[in-house]
């Protein structure tokens, strides 16, 4: 099999065991909101203030939806409704200090849970994922930026 060929072969199972994993990880978080719900908060934290139509592309569903969302949201007290000062037509998504809280929270009980598992590994498996950090976070950069899109 040529190099190329074995490359591939290797980046699918990468892909997978990832795939694996976050599958997994989202299945262990907090069930008190919808993951689309979640994921808008998360991207607000990441990215600051955002247009409604900016988070609804960024999660993947339409506008009225992404608008029935972050009404909810805003009921929850969770994010709120801000002018845009550069152009003063727009209405901004900005997450609340409780919306803030809340993606913290969140963080943590899904940092809590993989610290859990990762203390279950051998010494010499902690060590190979400690190598691996670096490629996981340039990784999980490129991921990031893939379903964000552009800042405006």
């Amino acid at each position: 099999m040529s190099r190329q060929g074995s490359t591939r072969r290797a980046s699918t199972e990468i892909g997978a065991s990832l795939y694996e994993l976050a599958t997994g990880a989202v299945r262990r978080l907090p069930r008190d909101m919808s993951l689309t719900s979640a994921a808008t908060l998360a991207t607000l934290e990441s990215t600051g203030p955002r247009r409604i139509t900016d988070l609804a592309l960024i999660a993947g569903v339409t506008q009225p939806a992404m608008t029935v969302l972050v009404r909810v949201m805003e009921e929850s007290g969770l994010v709120e409704r801000t002018g845009d000062a550069a152009d003063k037509r727009v209405t901004l998504v900005r997450l609340t200090e409780a919306g803030a809280s809340y993606v913290q929270g969140r963080r943590q009980a899904g940092v809590h849970e993989f610290v859990r598992l990762v203390d279950e590994l051998t010494d010499d498996e902690v060590k190979a994922l400690a190598a691996a950090l670096p490629a996981l976070q340039h990784l999980s950069a490129l991921d990031r930026q893939d379903r964000e899109g552009p800042q405006q």
